[in-house]
């Protein structure tokens, strides 16, 4: 007898891309996949095939781990690796900026 396998439900992944690749400013069209294949997954979460799925969670740099393990802290969330990728384009005065306004961001959290 065939095991039951629960199909896993991509609406979360789909919903990620579309974020990543919006917050990039990139439509569709600009992506190496099919606008219409890509649409799928991202609005009706469309398995996508192993090799698309890599090249997604690579260019948008999504931290896979917050769906295949929910319950379990990511060592990086996906907004940490796209910050680490806008972080790397940075000149030294930009990440001074960056760093103090994160200190002052830490500073106010910690009043509250």
């Amino acid at each position: 007898m065939k095991r039951a396998v629960i199909p896993y439900d991509f609406n979360a992944f789909g919903q990620a891309i579309k974020a990543a690749r919006m917050a990039k400013g990139e439509s569709r069209k600009n992506v190496s996949v099919s606008p219409r294949y890509l649409a799928n997954i991202e609005n009706k979460g469309q398995q996508p095939s192993l090799q698309i799925f890599y090249e997604l969670v690579t260019r948008y740099h999504i931290s896979v781990d917050q769906f295949f393990f929910p319950n379990e802290t990511a060592d990086k969330t996906t907004r940490r690796r796209q910050l680490d990728t806008l972080l790397d384009d940075l000149s030294e005065g930009g990440l001074h900026i960056v760093t103090e306004t994160a200190k002052a961001v830490i500073d106010t959290e910690k009043q509250k």
